[in-house]
């Protein structure tokens, strides 16, 4: 049967149909919906876990016991995962275990453009990297099988256009699941110093074996086509190079990118006149082409930073500027990345605007837009659990530097739970008086409503414990005294907790309890809230666009309220002094 699907669910069936029967994974874009689609496979494991980390040391386990495993993540969470997979690339495997690296060139969700390809050859274990969909099942299966077969954790790269875009792909039935037999093993998987220098031997004959395996296999494909050109190539990146030169060039495409085929891009070398390496972001065939003698054009053309695009490598390599099929005069809209209409996060963010000398430390997700006008309340953003750890350097250099600013970090409960937690302990370790305010909105949010630790309920649907974060927070060592539980769409009382904190000199911390406003339970209970403006009451002082929600606007001397926006979380309202907004449909 042939059906369209995105890389990511041909990822999550390719796992399925190799017999994977174990995955756990953090979400994060563009790789969130390879653990979502394989969870509805009957007879599979899935789970999310705190952070990615957690996910691939799970994942790990599983393998260790015989199971086929997977583990996925966008790009930045394998710098959180980085420590297992060095030491599994020297344990190796007993299931095949696959490693799934989302990467983002262009950022369209990210805070950085790292190249992950660069951590095969530096953890020094096989990697693919698929074209389209079918590869991304294709591929999966093959993975699988080279792990099992050469003792190696296998990682599996791809990019937001493999992972996002759709083309056709064939599905098969599954393979049977086995999970093979564990044998204790402890100089294979102890990694004590003994026992780890002798791995590192393994690693590097496992490294040439794998090597001879990728210049024999079928997932390196020469194309001899026009040999005045040659294109070396990988992902995405030969689907963009085979549009713009079509049969007019000839290809070595990579698919098994390490260990890189090097007899086979010697023997494609000799057959073109002029060779091109066409990849994004890092010169990572580039430079291993040329330290082999190769003489190649690549980053003089093709630019290292952002997204790549046929127009790019049309322009760039033959000098031709793309014909514009059609023309519009229409222009979209312009759509500013802001908290939307009704977000919980606004009343915290609200509150702290008002002080001029805090600095504040954010974190990873929605609340990251707090920075945007007219809340402004952003002074820095790092990685996942950094507004807690960065923002106790923030309040000892201020300290230092004879400052008064007071220090609040943002974050929320899925980041709290990912890595937030060491953060806390850390300054209540170092007496550090920071406010931490953990945003509970009950979901995460910003990759797209998956469960987390705090939600009661699985990825696979099942009831589980609430992780109640309170507790949590008393557990790390805050004072009870030192917490505040507040409703964020409670603006008076939000205000009064945060002047609490601002004046408090010990570690405090403050916990927003609101559900995201789009969760669909949440949608369906609030979809008849709405606040209207009475112009007749209004004095145009425009402090409820302060607040910074979308649904108001001031145009032709007129403050308005967007019906279809709004869900009523009163925000404006109370932030108005002169009683001219109500609330209605309740």
């Amino acid at each position: 049967m042939k059906v369209i699907m995105t890389g990511n669910e041909a990822i999550a069936r390719g796992a399925y149909e190799a017999g994977c029967t174990v995955a756990s994974a953090y979400p994060g874009t563009p790789s969130t919906e390879i653990l979502e689609n394989f969870a509805t496979y009957e007879g599979v494991y899935a789970e999310w876990a705190p952070n990615e980390k957690v996910g691939f040391e799970v994942a790990s386990g599983a393998s260790i016991a015989g199971a086929r495993s997977l583990t996925t993540m966008k790009h930045v969470g394998l710098n959180v995962a980085a420590d297992p997979l060095f030491t599994m690339a020297y344990e190796g495997v007993n299931g095949g275990f696959v490693v799934v690296t989302a990467d983002d060139p262009g950022m369209h969700s990210s805070q950085n453009e790292q190249d992950n390809r660069l951590y095969a050859p530096h953890a020094k274990v096989a990697m693919l990297e698929p074209s389209d969909s079918q590869e991304c099942k294709d591929f999966m299966k093959a993975a699988y099988e080279i792990s099992e077969q050469f003792d190696t954790v296998v990682l599996f790269r791809t990019t937001t256009r493999i992972s996002h875009s759709k083309t056709i792909v064939e599905l098969l039935d599954k393979d049977q699941a086995v999970v093979k037999p564990y044998v204790k093993n402890t100089e294979k998987y102890i990694m004590i110093p003994a026992n780890a220098r002798k791995k590192h031997y393994e690693v590097e004959e496992r490294l040439e074996l794998l090597r001879d395996y990728s210049n024999k296999s079928n997932l390196n494909k020469i194309e001899l086509n026009d040999n005045s050109i040659g294109i070396i190539t990988s992902g995405i990146s030969y689907q963009y190079a085979k549009e713009v030169f079509g049969d007019n060039a000839s290809y070595l495409k990579i698919g098994m990118s390490y260990p890189l085929p090097d007899r086979m891009i010697l023997e494609f070398a000799k057959e073109v006149d002029k060779l091109y390496v066409i990849e994004e972001n890092e010169p990572y065939l580039e430079n291993a082409i040329k330290v082999m003698g190769i003489n190649c054009i690549g980053k003089e053309l093709i630019p290292i930073c952002g997204e790549l695009n046929p127009n790019i490598i049309r322009k760039n390599i033959l000098g031709q500027e793309n014909e514009q099929a059609y023309s519009t005069s229409v222009l979209p809209p312009s759509r500013p990345p802001v908290l939307c209409p009704g977000c919980p996060h606004r009343g915290i963010f609200y509150a702290v605007s008002k002080y001029k000398d805090v600095i504040a430390a954010s974190d990873i997700g929605c609340y990251t837009l707090g920075m945007m006008p007219p809340l402004n309340v952003a002074d820095t953003v790092i990685c996942m659990g950094a507004s807690i750890s960065g923002g106790i350097g923030i309040q000892k250099a201020s300290m230092m530097g004879d400052r008064n600013s007071k220090v609040f970090s943002f974050l929320g409960d899925s980041t709290f739970f990912h890595s937030g937690i060491t953060g806390l302990i850390n300054a209540v370790y170092n007496n550090s008086p920071i406010v931490t305010v953990i945003l509970d909105n009950r979901i995460t949010g910003m990759t797209g409503h998956q469960e987390n630790p705090g939600t009661g309920r699985t990825l696979q649907g099942k009831p589980s414990p609430f992780i109640d974060i309170e507790e949590l927070v008393i557990a790390c060592g805050i004072k009870k005294e030192n917490i505040k539980v507040v409703d964020p769409y409670k603006l008076k009382e939000t205000e009064e907790v945060v002047k609490i904190a601002y004046e408090s000199s010990e570690p405090f911390v403050i916990i927003t309890k609101q559900p995201c406003a789009l969760i669909k339970d949440v949608q369906k209970k609030r979809a008849k809230l709405k606040c209207v403006i009475d112009a007749g009451k209004c004095k145009k002082c425009k402090a409820c666009l302060r607040t910074g929600c979308p649904a108001l606007s001031f145009k032709n001397n007129v403050v308005s309220i967007d019906k279809n926006m709004c869900n009523g979380c009163e925000l404006c309202k109370q932030a108005c002094k002169f009683n001219a907004i109500e609330k209605v449909g309740e």
